[in-house]
């Protein structure tokens, strides 16, 4: 059990001396709450709703609104980046209940982030009585539906309306499972009001949860392992590419102690968490959210690539060619090794480009690169050129996201930070990670939104962890304005983070979009602007954390101010506090920046 953050609501204690009361006894969403509870689901956040009302009920003055304990949130879409965002840190499966269609569809965006991101979060939802002559007039009505479920099916791992309170107990069992089981993904169960409230003689029983754990996902087939090791043993030009990987510290020291046996060359990316580190003299970069110049010449050199859950597979080989004046192929042998084709499904892309495969691996990618320590040869050192350096800052008085890494840099020099989200417009060379708590990964959906959210289940899992490390979260502003709501709960709750929102005044992201559309077109490009800029009235980010209680500095408006603002920002979050600077960056991007104007859609 979790310990209770600062500011939890405690019940008041329920009188239960009349026993012959008939309103005392038990309800069908106790037995419900007390599932959860041992389930050791450790938080639910949710935005309230009266389709689960019953639950909610029981949440509180079954279970004392303790394990699970709920988060007030004010937007059902930062409930579920809530969940995600803890989940993703932790790997641990947390809860977020939405109410009814309408809470539902404020959610799917975040939904389908986890999904993407392939993040274990248990979604709970309700709706108005399934048995139409108990439902009150209209607005029970208008919050029933005939499928709820199939608003999100295409992007969950699995959902369900039960019809009873056992098959309740069962479904979240079953739900618990799938969800935690590898490849991980949200998923959905859907309760009907009548069911939580009616009456029943005692709680349903909770058999032994641990009879219904996620199964470990199963290891490599030696066959595999011993043919991808005879490829890697002959290659000359090995290359890895780490995608989606563990936190875990002993798999990351795995992962180098790899690499180095085999002398290969590394490859990451921005849209994962830190899963090796850039540092280290083989590893190709800068990371970003497409490769690097550096990374695609790898590719192309590459006599072995060993694929390990990486986002997009096939992309990467096609982004080698694209990226390639000379016409130059891949012609590599490859070792994919991957869970993800379970979870493909026809509706999203999210699965990427199919990639060939010589040796294909069903399994978690950590696994196997355990089992290929083991395996293969260890190979002569190589001399690794020195990576080259960035070019000298501007200097100049403008505060730009590489003013910011700097000064960040500067000022947290020898502390160890947690980078929640960094913005588009990051380059990856700006700063090295060299822990896998160092950085976690961007959204999965490449919507926006879900930064404060994610940002906020992020400090809540590394508090629940026992890690001291202050979570920083670097957001572009339209992220920030769609989902800022997180703010109120993060303070209200205690769950101290820094969130710098690099304010543009602009979805900028779309203006570069704009203005490559007019130059193919002939057209203006002086219009780019037009429909993207957040102007007249400039939006005062900082007023906006400060009317939720946090701590709100700037706007920040030269480079020189960003020092400060930072030192500040860091010290109230390690006394417990939240506090959000606005960073007023100048609009423009680095020229290697993680992500490319041209090739994304993210604002």
């Amino acid at each position: 059990m979790t310990s209770p953050l600062p500011n939890t609501e405690t019940p008041v204690p329920g009188d239960l001396s009349d026993r012959g009361n008939p309103h005392h006894g038990t309800w069908g969403s106790d037995s419900i709450a007390a599932c959860l509870r041992a389930l050791r689901v450790p938080y639910l956040a949710l935005n309230p709703g009266a389709s689960y009302r019953g639950l909610h009920d029981s949440l509180v003055n079954h279970l004392g609104n303790a394990a699970p304990q709920m988060l007030l949130c004010l937007h059902e879409e930062n409930a579920v980046a809530i969940a995600h965002g803890y989940a993703k840190t932790s790997g641990r499966m947390m809860g977020a209940i939405v109410h009814s269609n309408v809470g539902l569809m404020h959610a799917t965006m975040a939904v389908f982030n986890a999904w993407c991101d392939r993040a274990p979060v248990l979604l709970l939802g309700a709706t108005g009585p399934w048995d139409a002559a108990r439902r009150r007039p209209w607005i029970d009505w208008i919050h029933t539906a005939a499928d709820q479920g199939a608003l999100v099916r295409d992007y969950t791992k699995w959902d369900n309306q039960p019809g009873s309170i056992p098959a309740a107990v069962e479904a979240l069992l079953r739900a618990s499972q799938i969800a935690q089981t590898a490849p991980r993904g949200p998923v959905y169960v859907n309760l009907d009001a009548a069911l939580q409230e009616q009456k029943t003689d005692g709680l349903a029983t909770i058999p032994d949860v641990a009879r219904y754990a996620a199964p470990v996902a199963p290891p490599p087939a030696a066959a595999e392992i011993a043919r991808a090791a005879t490829l890697l043993d002959g290659a000359k030009n090995p290359v890895i590419l780490f995608g989606r990987m563990s936190r875990n510290v002993d798999d990351w020291q795995r992962r180098v102690a790899l690499a180095e046996k085999l002398q290969a060359r590394v490859v990451t990316d921005l849209k994962t968490g830190a899963t090796f580190p850039t540092a280290h003299p083989q590893f190709v970069g800068p990371p970003g959210n497409f490769m690097a110049p550096a990374a695609c010449a790898a590719l192309r050199d590459a006599d072995v690539v060993l694929l390990l859950d990486w986002v997009d597979p096939g992309g990467a080989f096609k982004q080698a060619v694209m990226n390639n004046a000379g016409g130059k192929t891949v012609g590599a042998k490859v070792i994919h090794v991957s869970l993800d084709s379970h979870s493909h499904r026809g509706w999203s892309m999210d699965s990427g480009s199919l990639p060939p495969a010589d040796v294909f691996m069903l399994c978690e990618p950590d696994a196997a690169v355990a089992a290929l320590l083991d395996a293969v040869k260890a190979q002569p050192a190589k001399a690794w050129p020195a990576r080259t350096p960035l070019a000298p800052a501007p200097d100049d008085d403008i505060v730009s996201i590489r003013a910011l890494a700097d000064t960040l840099a500067d000022v947290a020099k020898g502390q160890d930070l947690c980078l929640a989200r960094l913005p588009l417009g990051w380059n990856g060379a700006y700063r090295d990670f060299s822990h896998p708590l160092d950085y976690l990964g961007a959204d999965g959906g490449g919507g926006v939104g879900a930064g404060p959210g994610n940002a906020i289940g992020t400090a809540l899992a590394l508090r629940d962890m026992q890690v001291a490390r202050p979570t920083v979260a670097i957001i572009g502003d339209g992220d920030f304005l769609m989902g800022n709501t997180a703010v109120w709960t993060a303070v209200h709750y205690g769950i101290p983070l820094l969130l710098i929102v690099c304010n543009n005044h602009s979805f900028f992201n779309d203006e570069l979009h704009q203005e490559r559309v007019a130059k193919e077109r002939g057209r203006p490009v002086e219009n780019k602007w037009i429909g993207q800029r957040m102007s007249d009235p400039d939006i005062d980010v900082a007023q906006m954390a400060r009317s939720m209680g946090a701590e709100g500095l700037g706007p920040v408006r030269r480079k020189q101010d960003l020092a400060a603002a930072i030192t500040q920002g860091l010290a109230l979050v390690r006394a417990g506090k939240v506090c959000v600077i606005d960073a007023n960056v100048a609009p423009g991007y680095d020229a290697n920046m993680s992500g490319s104007p041209v090739a994304s859609q993210k604002r």
